[in-house]
């Protein structure tokens, strides 16, 4: 050592995962729903998943007004899941005012170590068209948890006549799961021409998925399919075999 001066290096990233690991263990868990969700500040933070106790995702934002819309887009993935109950899922989430340049993901899951929906396509965008016949990872998450079209719908359809775009573009926007038909997604005027000109009446009284694309396929004409994907549905103008899917009905083609 040079006499009157020496080399100080301070270990942000260990004092930093230090300080979170005890914050995380000083947060009460709380159900993944909604109402609690809605507590959370939009902000850049951690947080962590924990199925009936168990650590299972660690994810962070660091864009300033995410962690809310993150925990709203994980509480929507759980729901209408087979093997999975919803009430079981709770999170820890803390706001963290300074980032720095490491990575707190990482360093969080080396910390605590691998995780059951890590790396499993939890939370995974819809792949698109081009990827409809991709197999699903193998002991991922939707393949232990594949989507159940027949939950009753949280929401209610408007019951009577309507034009089955106006339905479809309905149950697309409150399904807690990717739902894709021909057209949909822009506006009701960019659905397929089929689905603006046919109209559907539907029933009052519970729904579920399975049945409304069922009354949609009733009415419209010849070689509309609807499909299971396990992760997401799909309905198209088409007679198509997916290696992974299951086909929930199709148009009448006599």
């Amino acid at each position: 050592m040079t006499p009157g001066y020496a080399e100080f290096e301070f270990d942000l990233p260990g004092a930093l995962l230090e300080q979170l690991v005890i914050a995380f263990a000083n947060v009460p868990p709380a159900q993944l729903s909604p109402e609690n969700v809605a507590k959370v500040d939009e902000a850049q933070g951690v947080y962590q998943l924990l199925l009936n106790g168990e650590l299972v995702y660690i994810g962070k934002t660091d864009a300033e007004k995410g962690l809310r819309r993150r925990l709203e887009r994980h509480a929507r993935t759980i729901r209408h899941r087979k093997n999975l109950n919803p009430s079981d899922v709770t999170f820890r989430a803390l706001r963290v005012f300074v980032f720095t340049a490491m990575d707190l993901e990482a360093q969080l899951i080396a910390h605590y170590g691998s995780t059951a929906w890590q790396n499993s396509g939890f939370g995974s965008n819809d792949p698109g068209r081009n990827r409809d016949d991709t197999r699903l990872k193998t002991g991922g998450f939707d393949e232990h948890y594949p989507i159940n079209v027949d939950q009753p719908l949280e929401f209610e359809l408007a019951p009577g006549p309507r034009e089955a775009a106006v339905v479809l573009s309905e149950l697309r926007r409150n399904l807690p799961y990717i739902f894709r038909y021909e057209g949909g997604g822009r506006s009701l005027q960019a659905a397929h021409a089929s689905l603006r000109q046919t109209i559907v009446t539907v029933p009052a009284g519970p729904l579920t998925a399975r049945t409304v694309l069922q009354l949609v396929l009733a009415s419209l004409p010849p070689d509309w399919q609807a499909t299971n994907l396990c992760a997401r549905v799909i309905l198209y103008k088409e007679a198509r075999n997916y290696t992974h899917g299951v086909i929930i009905g199709l148009s009448d083609n006599t």
